[in-house]
């Protein structure tokens, strides 16, 4: 007798149905699994056989045929080990009840209990949109899941919950979705603990409000570090679709908190510099998110810019252009969103004093040529806003005058994107440093004082023509924080002034 139990698969970010087939037949013990299952779906057999006996139920003695079918798409992870339990059941009459149109997911424990898997969101969303009515899920996976509407999501602790609300015999409550605490978006590093830095914070707020990338540059101990890990408390609320997108790619890589419905704070992601190309871009058999991607509609910050390896650096032009990462492998192509604020630090030198009003470089000319040769060209066109972060005078630092707490520079950042919103409605931009050439020229409206100021620039600065186009943008983000509808010469001036370190340090470097 062939039984069948719906399960789901996950390739990339697409989830697709997989049904569990069990067939048993008299002949000699064996276990035999079909279907192009990994090591770890193999090893389910010796888990469900322990939670059978652990659970009261008998193993079945014949010979025992599983097949997950699509046949051609590779099943991996423990989360069959729930539908494969199910489906041994029903083929030896254990269990009589069809479970129709649900689907289970969960590893098993030798004592029969659910332990927590990882893509349960993205898998719950896919039976959902595959018209399946309930799911069934180990409890710490029950708010993630609980975010989909218009599907049933049925936590258990341990098997003997499921197979008795199968039977009728036990009620299971459906999940609810479990609202964001008000306390999750407080942020405990505030830009009110930055002691000076005036221009440093103007320019990372410019940066929040337009979702455009920076490099933050300067002597060690000017506060780089400081700035960067309190951007994402100016950063703009989250929308529910950013949050169900964020919270797919956490839940992937397995990097979701257990009982976290949807993320609500936006990502900050800091890898160390000795981090691999794939590490960064994402990679692997069965290709899971990298860093790019877990810091997707959030931040991702590379300390020491100019210690990462060049190829790692490299990696990250196509996908800060595209908002994707797409990742190639022999069994085929995966594409994992990445749309990130890059903010890259780096010092002017190696001994990080280059143009320090008092204290003297000791660096040679060719060190200087050099360390700064490691950040190519390309990559450097690619970050809208070079920041100088000079050192902080003892003034700043001895006065009892806080700053301005994040939240009041918060509120600035919303009132722009609530602009930006209104603009590109209907369309899939998001921000300004998102416009496609298409909409360039309607959306960053130059009054004739800043045309000319920006021709000027460009003929005398040699910009290329996407460090054009970036200066346009940064404009734009200006005059939305200052409410004006054309980006006046002001404006323009000051987004000018982000592009001039590119030419007050590699210049001097030739």
């Amino acid at each position: 007798m062939v039984t069948q139990v719906y399960s789901m698969g996950l390739y990339g970010m697409e989830a697709f149905p997989v049904l569990v087939e069990s067939d048993i037949t008299r002949a000699l013990p064996s276990f035999d699994m079909v279907g192009l299952p990994d090591a770890a779906v193999k090893e389910s057999k010796d888990r469900v056989r322990s939670a059978m006996k652990n659970c009261g139920f008998s193993f079945p003695e014949g010979k025992v045929t599983v097949n997950f079918a699509p046949a051609d798409k590779r099943k991996e992870g423990p989360i069959y080990d729930l539908p494969l339990f199910i489906t041994i059941l029903r083929a030896t009459g254990q269990l009589t009840e069809d479970p129709g149109r649900s689907v289970f997911l969960g590893e098993l424990s030798l004592n029969g209990d659910l332990r927590p898997v990882r893509g349960i969101l993205p898998m719950t969303i896919g039976a959902q949109e595959n018209g399946f009515t309930r799911i069934f899920v180990p409890e710490q996976n029950a708010a993630e899941a609980a975010a989909v509407e218009n599907i049933q999501v049925f936590p258990a602790k341990n098997v003997r919950d499921v197979t008795a609300f199968l039977c009728g015999n036990q009620q299971l409550t459906a999940a609810k979705p479990v609202s964001a605490p008000p306390e999750a978006l407080d942020h405990t590093l505030d830009f009110a603990d930055v002691r000076g830095q005036v221009q440093s914070k103007r320019g990372l707020e410019i940066a929040a409000a337009g979702g455009h990338n920076v490099l933050l540059i300067g002597p060690p101990g000017s506060g780089k570090s400081m700035l960067a890990k309190r951007l994402p408390s100016i950063l703009p609320d989250m929308t529910l679709r950013e949050r169900m997108e964020t919270t797919k790619i956490h839940s992937i890589a397995g990097a979701l908190p257990s009982d976290t419905s949807l993320v609500s704070v936006r990502p900050f992601r800091a890898p160390h510099h000795t981090i691999s190309p794939s590490g960064l871009s994402g990679g692997g058999s069965m290709p899971r998110p990298g860093e790019l991607s877990l810091a997707h509609n959030g931040v991702l910050f590379l300390d020491e810019l100019p210690e990462f390896s060049r190829n790692t650096m490299e990696v990250l032009r196509q996908p800060i252009e595209d908002g994707v990462v797409t990742i190639s492998r022999v069994s085929g192509t995966v594409t994992y969103p990445c749309s990130v604020m890059l903010v890259a630090a780096m010092n002017p030198c190696p001994c990080g004093y280059f143009g320090h009003p008092t204290h003297p470089c000791t660096c040679r000319p060719d060190q200087v040529s050099r360390y700064l040769s490691r950040v190519s060209g390309p990559l450097l066109d690619r970050l809208d806003l070079h920041i100088e972060v000079p050192p902080v005078n003892f003034e700043s630092l001895s006065g009892v005058q806080k700053a301005e707490p994040s939240s009041e520079i918060r509120k600035r950042v919303n009132a722009a994107r609530e602009i930006q919103n209104e603009r590109f409605r209907g369309t899939p931009i998001t921000c300004n440093a998102r416009i496609t050439p298409d909409l360039l020229n309607d959306a960053c409206r130059l009054s004739p004082a800043g045309k000319e100021l920006l021709k000027a620039a460009f003929e005398k600065l040699g910009l290329s023509a996407r460090a054009y186009d970036r200066v346009l943008k940064v404009a734009r983000t200006i005059a939305d924080l200052a409410g004006s509808t054309d980006i006046e010469a002001e404006h323009a001036a000051e987004s000018v002034q982000y592009r001039s370190l590119d030419r007050k340090y590699w210049e001097r470097r030739r």
